[in-house]
């Protein structure tokens, strides 16, 4: 059974427009400079409304996680256990992604650990970001 597919809104569709190119955005205030995941229509710290989806590294590391045992949706039933991990993007402290961690045994993964972005493909030229162990240390 194939995974869901994101379903974008006009607000997230820069955002999978992206990721469907194996890129990562992050949508940014243009005044204060203030990333925003998931995307908003006001810039909470200054309330503009002139915001853009920038370019990111996809570096960053595991800010907390769990391990999933409860297989709700069947296409993930094979994969069970795995990890959902919040993921902190360097680009900014609280900048978070939730993700799981693919490839990855769940006894191996720590809090801290460093991970980049990388793209799974569910349906054909469909993709969501996910993040493995780093590989620059």
């Amino acid at each position: 059974m194939p995974k869901p597919v994101p379903a974008p809104s006009e607000l997230t569709k820069p955002f999978w427009d992206a990721v469907d190119s194996r890129r990562l955005v992050i949508q940014r205030c243009q005044g204060c400079r203030r990333y925003h995941h998931p995307p908003v229509e006001l810039c909470a710290k200054c309330l503009s409304s002139d915001l853009a989806f920038e370019p990111v590294s996809g570096r960053g590391s595991i800010y907390s996680f769990t391990i999933t045992h409860d297989a709700r949706q069947p296409a993930f039933a094979e994969i069970q256990p795995y990890t959902v991990a919040v993921v902190e993007l360097e680009e900014q402290p609280g900048l978070y992604m939730l993700s799981n961690i693919p490839g990855v045994p769940t006894g191996d993964v720590k809090s801290g650990m460093p991970v980049e972005v990388t793209f799974e493909e569910v349906v054909p030229g469909r993709f969501i970001p996910q993040f493995q162990p780093s590989r620059r240390r």
